[in-house]
């Protein structure tokens, strides 16, 4: 009798049953407005709020259109270069009161090599609430009572920080991982002690060795690492399928980077269909977490320490290469529009302000605050107007996957001159023979269908679109030489500039 299970399975169905106030019952713009007054209310004491004014902003009829006015658009340089850098020598009050314990060391997707995100125990009591109330959801599951007395392994970051004598330095998936509840600790896989180790190949044989001895229910890390993982657990123990050890594995829950490119290689390592649970933690925190079934859409999280604005994904606001322009149009979740990508922009109880994270965002439902992730600011590729976003890429290799059975592990694309023109070249992580010239003519036919922005230029301006075959092991081999190997890190979709020169001269000495 799975006793455990029944007391848990119980309390979470008589929770989620408390009326509690609900985004049919509220009005998501006055939840922003009530989370932005008691961002500035608990921060007008601090060096940021004294400089912008945030005690008369507080006064203002609307709170809202008077902060905007007040605060200027930032992304990581600035911000960092005028107050977060005051953080990180230990001085308190700057942007958030009090002193920052923990910084988040970001991927480095922008120019710098690494970025360090403050984590604010504001923001740490913010996380640890949402990811309750995504808990909760699984109320609306139908999962056996025996479910919730599985093991969930969650496969990230160290959590051996880093400490310099004034605050603590690692990933966020570590920094959050060595404050979980007490509670939780029976259910958390691989443990204290593995999930300490830095070397990640040492973590994975690790993993590797313990498998049998757990009983996993629920999965959570990067695609492109988990499949890495159960390749081995299977190799390891010549298996067929990673349920011959886990047969109870029901559930996946992923976030950062889309699924869709990865979903058919995944399954071939299953016996039967997972739920998958799509998630929304930033270093810059959780924003937002798929709420219900039967969707692939995610809820912001409206009242829980982050006001978001909304920057329309266009030339009139970012420059050519992704960049915010300084006078760029941000919305509140009151102004978009369904359909339409939008930059995200936060303003969080860590001491972010109007803050460009990087990510572009699309709502599916406005009522209900859904969302679903489009790509990155400075990841996408129109060299001569084609505008090919993120979401256009991975939707056009899970066609292809399908269109010709094959499992594409990692790919990126590039955009070069040929001949006064223009070409693409998709970089393809495949680990079998296929035809790679049908794979050119196939990638081409699914972007012409997706993005008629596309269609017109490979008229005018595109004269090629080549696909180089590489095995997957490459790119693994690539992220681990730039010291990105590791549960939290993904590899770029798009390649540019000095990741494009790097790329290209290790292509060039692992072909020598």
């Amino acid at each position: 009798m799975p006793i455990l299970g029944s007391i848990i399975k119980s309390a979470i169905e008589l929770r989620s049953k408390i009326p509690i106030e609900s985004l049919k019952s509220q009005n998501p713009y006055r939840a922003q407005v009530r989370t932005l007054r008691k961002l500035l209310r608990k921060s007008q004491v601090t060096s940021f709020g004294e400089a912008y004014g945030f005690q008369e902003v507080l006064k203002h009829r609307d709170p809202v259109k008077a902060f905007q006015k007040q605060v200027p658009l930032s992304d990581y340089t600035t911000i960092h270069r005028k107050w977060w850098y005051r953080t990180l020598n230990g001085e308190s009050f700057v942007c958030w009161p009090g002193q920052v314990k923990y910084f988040a060391l970001s991927s480095g997707t922008s120019e710098a090599s690494s970025k360090y995100i403050p984590v604010t125990e504001d923001m740490l009591s913010a996380i640890k609430k949402t990811s309750v109330m995504q808990l909760l959801t699984l109320s609306k599951y139908d999962f056996p009572k025996e479910f919730f007395e599985k093991g969930i392994l969650m496969l990230g970051g160290s959590t051996q920080l880093e400490f310099n004598g004034t605050y603590y330095e690692g990933d966020l998936s570590g920094i959050t991982a060595g404050n979980l509840p007490f509670w939780f600790q029976h259910f958390y896989k691989p443990g204290k002690r593995i999930s300490k180790e830095r070397n990640w190949t040492t973590k994975l044989e690790e993993i590797v060795k313990r498998a049998p001895e757990w009983d996993i229910g629920v999965i959570c890390g990067v695609p492109a690492w988990l499949q890495i993982l159960m390749e081995r657990i299977i190799e390891t123990y010549n298996l067929n399928t990673i349920h011959d050890i886990w047969p109870n594995l029901s559930v996946y829950v992923h976030g950062g980077v889309s699924f869709a490119p990865y979903a058919k290689g995944f399954e071939k390592l299953l016996a039967k269909p997972l739920t998958y649970m799509e998630t929304y933690l930033a270093s810059e925190g959780f924003i937002a977490y798929q709420n219900r079934p039967d969707t692939s859409s995610m809820q912001l999280v409206l009242d829980n320490g982050i006001f978001f604005e909304f920057v329309p994904f266009t030339s009139e606001n970012f420059d050519e290469d992704g960049n915010l322009k300084p006078n760029a149009n941000a919305l509140t979740i009151q102004q978009v529009e369904e359909g339409k990508d939008y930059a995200l922009l936060l303003s969080s109880c860590a001491g972010a302000w109007r803050y460009l994270i990087g990510d572009t965002v699309r709502f599916t439902s406005k009522s209900l605050a859904e969302i679903v992730i489009t790509g990155r600011t400075k990841h996408y590729l129109s060299i001569c107007g084609e505008h090919l976003s993120q979401e256009n890429m991975n939707r056009a290799i899970e066609m292809l996957e399908h269109q010709m059975n094959i499992s594409v592990r990692e790919f990126a694309v590039a955009g070069e001159e040929s001949d006064n023109m223009f070409a693409h070249r998709w970089y393809l992580g495949v680990d079998e023979p296929f035809d790679i010239e049908l794979a050119s003519q196939k990638i081409d036919e699914n972007l012409k269908l997706l993005n008629d922005d596309y269609r017109t230029e490979r008229l005018h301006a595109i004269r090629d679109v080549i696909v180089e075959q590489l095995p997957s092991q490459v790119f693994y081999d690539w992220m681990k030489k730039q010291g990105k190997i590791g549960g939290q890190y993904k590899f770029p979709r798009v390649l540019k500039k000095k990741k494009l020169e790097d790329w290209r001269s290790f292509l060039s000495e692992i072909k020598k």
